[in-house]
């Protein structure tokens, strides 16, 4: 992702407002920071990279959406 990712909301139109794309950003950035730091500890304490992935994905799958 970056600047120029088109954020979409649940119709599929672009999110336009100036507010919310630069929480977006940041929220990407921190996200962004943490995975990096979080899989380069693992990979250095032995974990397959590949194993460190897949473990990400399925974090990410598991995602409920809010009041769920």
């Amino acid at each position: 992702m970056s600047a120029a990712t088109a954020w979409l909301d649940r119709d599929g139109a672009p999110i336009g407002c100036v507010e919310k794309l630069k929480v977006l950003r940041e929220n990407e950035e921190e996200l962004r920071q943490v995975m990096q730091d979080a899989f380069e500890d693992a990979v250095l304490m032995g974990v397959a990279p590949e194993a460190m992935r897949v473990f990400f994905n399925d974090m990410v799958a598991r995602l409920r959406e809010p009041g769920a």
